[in-house]
């Protein structure tokens, strides 16, 4: 009777943890779909924006800028743009991974799948662009985003196997103690 309601809590709990992590992918999801509605316009002035503050931490960038800050900002802002698509898919991965791994698949699997939705929201993403006014679709930041999915899914996979051997040495521990406390009787 007990482990049926062990069974029963488990299950539940399990639920609710598949539903809190589908929701978060839901806001990630639409998250990427409203930067990728902003024209370029919108889109450029919230990366100069970004850039010109991280830029302003260090020297002083103050409109209007010398050629060669201009310069500056535009190499930087561009690797800003690329950082926000790796660091934004980065977290679709942790999601992704976290979430098939409340399933019973092998770790080769629940890899494969995030990886292939990520990289298929990408290219959609991507697509969405082709639409927006000011963007352009570059198959560049579908594999950045590929890669950032990749990251946080190692990332997942990496944490749960510590646990998972923390978790079987305490396990063998304990069972090495049961087993000399047998003996002792």
């Amino acid at each position: 009777m007990e482990n049926k309601k062990e069974s029963k809590k488990t299950n539940y709990k399990l639920i609710i943890i598949r539903i809190i992590l589908s929701i978060l992918i839901l806001i990630n999801f639409i998250t990427i779909f409203g930067f990728s509605e902003q024209n370029g316009e919108q889109s450029t002035g919230l990366s100069r924006s970004i850039t010109l503050s991280v830029l302003n931490t260090f020297d002083d960038y103050n409109e209007p800028l010398t050629e060669t800050q201009e310069a500056q900002v535009l190499n930087i802002e561009h690797i800003i743009r690329k950082l926000a698509h790796f660091t934004i898919y980065t977290i679709l991965g942790l999601l992704l991974m976290s979430l098939t791994e409340t399933f019973d698949f092998t770790n080769k699997k629940r890899l494969l799948l995030s990886v292939l939705i990520g990289f298929l929201y990408a290219c959609l993403d991507e697509f969405h662009q082709s639409f927006t006014p000011g963007r352009t679709p570059l198959f560049t930041d579908v594999l950045i985003d590929t890669l950032g999915v990749i990251v946080g899914s190692l990332i997942v996979l990496i944490c749960f196997k510590i646990i998972q051997n923390k978790r079987n040495k305490k396990l063998k521990k304990e069972i090495k103690t049961n087993v000399v406390a047998n003996d002792k009787t």
